[in-house]
C-alpha cells in the first residue's frame, strides 16, 4: 500500500502541531508564594503589601496591591501562602486577580482563596488575618513580579 507524499506531508505536520500543543502544557510549572497584605476599608477598601515568589529555586520579590468595594469596613494584616500554578515563568504570576467573598475577623481569623489571572496562573493561597475587618465584597488584586 502506497500512501502519497502530499498526505504523509499533512500527517506529519499534523502530529507535529499536536506534538507541540501538548509539550506547551507539559512545561507549565508551579511555584509558591508568601505575602503579606494590609487593608483598610470603609465601603470603598483599598491594601498593599509586598512578598516573595519562589519558583525553579530562585526568589523574587513581589508586590501587591489592590481595591475593593461593597459592605467592608475595618482595618487588618493577612499574611499569606500558598501555590502558583500554571506557569511558565516567574512574571507569568503578574497581573490582576478578582474575588468575590465575605468573612471577618475579630483579632484573628483564616481565610482560603483560590484566583486566577489573565495569564491562566493560579493562586491557591491560605491566610491568616490579624485585625478588625469585616467584608462582603469583590476585590481586585493586582501582584507585580519585580
Amino acid at each position: 500500500m502506497k500512501i502519497s507524499s502530499g498526505f504523509r506531508s499533512v500527517a506529519v505536520a499534523a502530529i507535529a502541531a499536536v506534538g507541540i500543543g501538548f509539550a506547551g502544557a507539559a512545561h507549565a510549572d508551579s511555584g509558591t508564594i508568601r505575602f503579606s497584605v494590609y487593608k483598610a476599608a470603609f465601603f470603598v477598601g483599598g491594601s498593599g503589601g509586598e512578598g516573595t515568589l519562589t519558583f525553579h529555586g530562585k526568589r523574587y520579590p513581589v508586590s501587591i496591591g489592590g481595591i475593593s468595594g461593597g459592605l467592608a469596613f475595618g482595618a487588618s494584616k493577612t499574611y499569606f501562602q500558598g501555590t502558583v500554578r500554571h506557569i511558565r515563568r516567574a512574571q507569568d504570576v503578574s497581573g490582576v486577580y478578582g474575588a468575590a467573598g465575605g468573612g471577618g475577623a475579630i483579632g484573628k481569623g483564616a481565610q482560603m482563596i483560590v484566583m486566577t489571572n489573565d495569564k491562566g496562573a493560579q493562586l491557591e493561597l491560605t491566610g491568616r488575618q490579624v485585625g478588625l475587618q469585616v467584608n462582603a465584597d469583590i476585590s481586585g488584586l493586582s501582584i507585580t513580579v519585580k
